[in-house]
């Protein structure tokens, strides 16, 4: 008899386990909309001195809005895809630092991203879904209440930097201010990038339906041309036929120091390309999963 029961317990506790480490398959659908910051980092603005790498070269002046809603597919307890679309606006003044040679370059622009991504989520733990980690007198082991995961993705994004210049808001693409589509050696830019997500997440789990999360990422990107900046100043000059704006928003300086904005002289570093990040808080919501493992409403 009591080898009948111990089978009998062996059997229930081994059933409530496994039931216990499917449990992420009935919800494997998440739904999440958020809203946080933006900022960037490339060639124009930046920190009082010469432009250096990521976090060091940040103007937090000029850190943005940004707005996201994804989708997110559990592949199990640690893994996950996760897919965004995401809308910041990004922003550089030179004006706003006070190393020399960018201060007297007096370059300024704004552009609106829009970004779709699909990313790959690994987990530090195992999230907890369900109410009972927190029902008093209720026995079994505490659950993570802060689920960690790191991210990495592949997506695309679009831009269109502009500026404002004697009160009008005008594109840059288009002008060519560092001679593209005068000479065949600088081709227009294309306003569509691909671009890779980097970065970590932290969510908590409300109850079985709802939770929050904060998610941070830093996007590397293929382009120099976010901010219109990257080569060296063009000589319009020699080509009368140029739009007479191109010139004047290629070169913004006061001319106080003859030679340093004239033609071939450095504007950009196309070594460094452009990235930006978002910094997103988020609603998020499950959805339950049908037999067919679809969502169900």
């Amino acid at each position: 008899m009591k080898k009948v029961l111990l089978l009998l317990l062996a059997i229930i506790l081994l059933s409530t386990g496994i039931s216990d480490a499917q449990r992420w398959k009935r919800q494997r659908y998440e739904l999440s909309i958020g809203a946080g910051v933006s900022n960037f980092l490339g060639e124009l603005g930046g920190a009082n001195q010469i432009g250096t790498n990521y976090f060091k070269d940040l103007e937090w002046s000029l850190t943005r809005m940004a707005f996201a809603a994804g989708l997110r597919y559990k592949l199990s307890n640690y893994f996950a895809l996760n897919t965004h679309l995401t809308y910041g606006r990004v922003t550089g003044d030179d004006k706003l630092t006070q190393e020399t040679f960018r201060n007297y370059r007096n370059l300024s622009f704004f552009s609106d991203i829009y970004e779709f991504n699909i990313n790959f989520e690994g987990a530090f733990q195992q999230e907890q879904i369900g109410h009972r980690y927190r029902l008093r007198k209720v026995r079994g082991a505490r659950g993570y209440e802060i689920y960690t995961y790191a991210f990495v993705g592949a997506g695309i994004f679009h831009f269109d930097p502009k500026t404002v210049y004697q009160g009008q808001t005008l594109r840059l693409q288009p002008l060519g201010t560092e001679g593209q589509g005068l000479i065949p050696s600088r081709g227009k830019y294309a306003l569509f990038q691909f671009v890779i997500p980097v970065g970590i997440g932290f969510k908590y789990t409300i109850d079985n339906t709802w939770g929050v999360g904060l998610e941070i990422g830093v996007r590397k990107t293929f382009t120099d041309y976010i901010d219109d900046v990257s080569t060296t100043y063009f000589d319009f000059e020699n080509y009368p036929d140029a739009n007479p704006l191109s010139a004047a928003l290629a070169d913004r300086s006061n001319q106080s120091r003859p030679g340093v904005t004239s033609a071939q002289q450095q504007r950009g570093d196309p070594r460094d390309k452009d990235s930006y990040m978002f910094a997103i808080f988020s609603i998020n919501y499950k959805l339950k999963s049908g037999r067919g493992r679809l969502p169900r409403f």
